[in-house]
């Protein structure tokens, strides 16, 4: 009787860690391109480092390729999942591919217009290079010509060059020497800016746009043959969100800036921190608005005419987002 128990104990036992090894979900892995280098990358960054990723059976190899290029990458099958701006994929859905975006990160524009120290009116950037992201099709352009339209400024009534000059690190550095007279940059860079007399034009915080900046996107086939590894990078994103936004873990989060940023002085990364948290969506969804202002102003600049085809729901999927506790705006 006692041998038929321990039998029966044991069989219990190895029921017991067969059930575990069954119940262990294998580990995804994948690329995952951020398309800028600023601030609103910190819940990418986080996630990596405090091993959120890896909490949500997802390894993740972060690599910084310039929105245009990653949009790009995503649409040759090369990454999964990035962090990119809603014109990337507007213009990749007018020309037939099924890019989407399902999460928001950037729910508003922050953008900064900032200039040469020779430029001391509006009117000095009559006929003067203003630099943007990598193409014309990038959301720096957008922004800078929105900037300049409240400036009084038409880039073609008043001879702008919109001048492709890169990421923003790179856009500031061309204006300081003075091979651009101005660009658009985020305010954690432009605050790193100002001790150097690089003056701000337009703060476009206090515009009050819609405008959805940037969010999670993949591709509609992704979320149908993978759409367990698309839950993981949403679930493990909503949590880095919660991990910078708690201010427990603020000591962390500035050490983190301070690396992925190359901030030096404690004192500047405070203050980046500080903007960062209050520009936290306070829904993970794209807004709704936002896109479609992209939309509009995308045709009404002439970016991409084609936009005016499209839906709001032909370029953004709700559904993870809901799901996951956000809310469309």
């Amino acid at each position: 009787m006692k041998r038929k128990t321990i039998y029966i104990a044991m069989l219990a036992i190895f029921a017991g860690i067969a059930a575990l090894a069954g119940a262990a979900e294998p580990l995804s892995k994948t690329r995952f391109a951020y398309g800028a280098i600023n601030a609103y990358m910190e819940s990418t960054w986080i996630a990596k480092e405090q091993g959120i990723f890896r909490k949500h059976n997802v390894e993740v190899e972060p690599v910084f390729i310039i929105a245009t290029q990653a949009a790009q990458a995503m649409l040759a099958g090369e990454v999964p999942v990035g962090l990119i701006g809603p014109t990337h994929v507007v213009n990749a859905v007018v020309a037939g591919g099924d890019m989407v975006m399902i999460m928001g990160n950037q729910n508003k524009v922050r953008y900064q217009l900032v200039a040469h120290p020779s430029i001391k009116r509006a009117e000095d950037l009559k006929g003067k290079k203003v630099g943007i992201g990598a193409s014309m099709a990038g959301l720096a352009t957008l922004a800078a010509i929105v900037a300049l339209e409240h400036l009084g400024i038409n880039p073609r009534r008043d001879n702008i060059t919109l001048l492709p000059t890169g990421a923003e690190p790179l856009r500031l550095a061309a204006v300081k020497s003075g091979v651009t007279q101005a660009t658009v940059i985020s305010p954690d860079i432009a605050n790193a800016a100002t001790s150097e007399r690089v003056p701000v034009l337009v703060d476009m915080a206090k515009l009050n746009i819609p405008f959805q900046a940037s969010g999670l996107v993949t591709m509609r086939k992704t979320l149908r043959n993978d759409p367990q590894l698309i839950e993981r990078m949403g679930r493990a994103t909503v949590e880095a969100v919660q991990y910078i936004a708690a201010p427990a873990n603020k000591s962390r989060v500035i050490q983190s800036l301070m690396k992925n940023l190359r901030i030096s002085a404690p004192e500047k990364a405070e203050t980046v921190y500080g903007d960062l948290v209050e520009d936290l969506p306070r829904s993970i969804c794209p807004t709704v608005t936002g896109v479609r202002s992209i939309m509009k102003l995308m045709v009404e600049m002439g970016i991409n005419p084609k936009a005016a085809q499209l839906k709001v729901e032909d370029v953004v999927d709700l559904t993870l987002c809901k799901r996951l506790g956000g809310d469309a705006g």
